[in-house]
């Protein structure tokens, strides 16, 4: 076979233990799953109710506008319509943006550690990779990011906040940021958990489309709306981005159910505001016992934590799916030493600090 030369040097994704795996090979009754930053109160009653009682005409393609949810976005947002993008997950929009831009002749701009998607998808497109370490902290270096920039550079990713990490960039340094990036260069900022900030000091970066016609938002309905299973993202950016990169889309990349379980889940805002005041509360639990044990926590604006552990992290999660408990190693994440858990429901939280207490006592 003629393969394309870049896939030599990468892997395929290799997902996280599944709960019914973990259940069969370590004989366990009860297992939590914490490692995919999946929302653990579910989606909306309110939409299960509409689920429950959906009915799709299986015959007919999906509306490959998506107009109804389209609507109901750009309200939602003030943007045009037009300005809105679908993708099957923001993944997919990930895939779009480097197919639209990215080449053997450009090169991306993105922080090291971060969504692996980026490079992923780069390299794949044959462009140069230019990855930015984080700040001792966890976050991103913007001044390196600056200074990486040249004119070959096409995108630049802001995981905000940055996944695995958790942090969240101020956005008085996020604005000073795009005011410095050249006109020509799409700066992708991606929230996948925006709905999960809750600093106070935080500004939508919505309110900067019309100041920066360079910028595309991405968010999801994966995380805090609980709907991952049906693979709902969206961009906003400026209408003529939009309309390039609906030249790469695919036609019905939206199945019509996932479309229509989305445009009721924003009807259900004060879930969102619920999901987000029960994840805040148990972060802080999360901090609190970081701060009291003496171990090392990044400062998170998400529904996960990246937490440190005693020895090696594969050693570590290997230990806790005995316990019962699926997280990520920061081995895979690129972060040794560290764990990333999902922040999990006040029962789930119990039981992972009572396992970590076991972990740090066993060394």
């Amino acid at each position: 076979m003629k393969w394309v030369k870049a896939l030599q040097e990468i892997t395929p994704y290799k997902p996280g233990r599944s709960i019914e795996d973990v259940i069969q090979h370590y004989g366990l009754k009860e297992v939590v799953k914490l490692a995919s930053n999946e929302n653990p109160y579910g989606c909306a009653p309110s939409v299960q109710e509409w689920i429950n009682s959906a009915s799709i005409h299986t015959e007919i393609y999906p509306d490959g506008f998506a107009a109804s949810l389209r609507g109901k976005l750009a309200e939602k947002h003030g943007v045009d319509e037009g300005a809105i993008l679908f993708g099957n997950g923001s993944d997919e929009i990930v895939t779009i943006i480097s197919r639209a831009l990215l080449g053997p002749d450009t090169n991306t701009v993105m922080a090291a550690t971060t969504f692996p998607q980026y490079a992923h998808n780069a390299k794949i497109e044959g462009a140069e990779i230019r990855e930015i370490p984080l700040t001792d902290n966890g976050q991103h270096d913007l001044d390196g990011f600056l200074q990486a920039i040249d004119e070959q550079t096409a995108v630049v990713w802001i995981c905000n906040p940055n996944n695995p990490t958790g942090n969240l960039i101020p956005s008085d340094d996020l604005k000073s940021f795009l005011e410095k990036v050249p006109s020509d260069v799409l700066v992708v900022l991606d929230e996948a958990y925006f709905e999960y900030i809750t600093d106070p000091g935080h500004v939508d970066s919505m309110t900067w489309l019309n100041q920066f016609s360079n910028i595309s938002i991405l968010r999801t309905f994966s995380k805090a709306y609980g709907l991952a299973a049906y693979r709902i993202g969206y961009a906003i950016s400026d209408p003529t981005i939009i309309t390039e990169l609906n030249k790469v889309r695919n036609p019905f990349n939206n199945n019509s159910f996932a479309l229509s379980v989305a445009e009721k889940a924003i009807e259900d805002e004060a879930f969102i505001e619920q999901c987000r005041a029960l994840n805040h509360q148990q972060r802080e639990r999360f901090k609190q016992y970081a701060q009291e044990k003496n171990i090392r926590l990044y400062d998170s604006e998400t529904n996960f934590v990246l937490m440190e552990v005693p020895n090696d992290t594969d050693v570590a999660s290997e230990k806790l799916l005995h316990d019962g408990l699926i997280v990520r190693s920061g081995n895979a994440l690129g972060i040794p030493g560290f764990v990333r858990i999902t922040i999990g429901s006040e029962e789930q939280n119990d039981k992972l600090f009572q396992a970590f207490d076991r972990l740090w006592m066993e060394g």
